[in-house]
């Protein structure tokens, strides 16, 4: 690969396979004209734009950090991408070096206050907290000082990168708070809390991160016949009331309406939760109910 322009010491902009590359590393545009080989040894990172505004966008930011940030971000997100099994865009890397740089700086100057959702994250987003932790250790293994608190923040950048396509955490802060709003109504409707940590709960919320992510392209699910909408708000008429609830919730936030597909994965995960949460003197009352002689079906014999 040759240089067609050095952006910075650290920056510099190549050609592969005919579409323009920005390659990132420890004094790799140093001395460098164009024309000049690159030694791909010095290579951190690769970024592809795509349109000439995404080039621009990369160029200004990746000549303005030091390119240690940049690596140190490839080793948490590759960190994580192995554990998970999973691909993150390119504007993973570039929007968790930017918050590292700045994390990093407040703990030099002591200016680390804890994160307002520090609560609500390591609650609702248990796996991927574990994993921030892991990447705070990581930055300090690194010799950088880093406060505990920023967990938060790179847990809603892992949570961030699973769910949307862009580096935009805004999306990431409101769907965090109005996961917490969900389980208040859960809360309220059935009289108790809900362990957030729990197989069904993480199972709720990962499927809420995913009709969240289906609803900013603009796609829900809606595949099911009437009838199989009706026969689940008929098997589950508590948490289809329920449901109706979080729906008002959600498209409150969103603007426009829910399908009625999406109501009824609503209901099924608030049923799963609701059954996980009994005591275990409810579960004896509804299975005497369910062994009772009787016509009718109780909603836990049902399918």
């Amino acid at each position: 690969m040759k240089i067609v322009r050095v952006l910075n010491n650290n920056v510099v902009l190549s050609e592969e396979n005919g579409a323009p590359v920005i390659l990132t590393g420890r004094g790799i545009g140093f001395h460098g004209t164009s024309g000049q080989l690159i030694d791909e040894s010095r290579v951190v990172q690769r970024f592809y734009p795509a349109t000439r505004s995404e080039y621009e966008s990369l160029r200004d930011f990746l000549t303005d950090i030091s390119p240690e940030y940049i690596k140190l971000a490839k080793t948490i997100v590759e960190m994580a991408q192995s554990a998970w099994n999973v691909t993150f865009g390119q504007s993973s890397i570039v929007a968790l070096a930017d918050h590292l740089s700045f994390a990093v700086k407040r703990a030099q100057v002591g200016q680390c206050t804890p994160h307002p959702l520090q609560g609500e994250v390591s609650n609702l987003f248990p796996r991927e907290y574990a994993m921030a932790l892991r990447a705070v250790q990581t930055v300090r293994g690194n010799s950088m000082p880093i406060d505990d608190s920023e967990a938060v923040a790179i847990c809603l950048h892992f949570i961030n990168a699973l769910a949307f396509t862009d580096g935009d955490l805004s999306r990431t802060y409101a769907m965090t708070e109005v996961f917490t709003q969900i389980f208040d109504v859960l809360e309220s409707a059935y009289g108790h809390t809900f362990a957030t940590g729990s197989i069904n709960a993480a199972r709720f919320v990962t499927h809420l991160r995913y009709f969240f992510a289906r609803a900013a392209s603009g796609k829900q699910c809606d595949e099911h016949p009437a009838a199989f909408v009706e026969s689940v708000r008929d098997s589950f008429p508590r948490a289809y009331q329920v449901s109706e609830k979080v729906r008002a919730l959600l498209e409150f936030h969103l603007g426009h309406r829910l399908t009625n597909d999406e109501q009824i994965y609503l209901t099924l995960h608030i049923e799963r939760l609701a059954t996980e949460s009994e005591t275990p003197a409810k579960k004896e009352d509804a299975r005497r109910t369910d062994n009772a002689p009787s016509g009718n079906a109780t909603l836990e014999s049902r399918p």
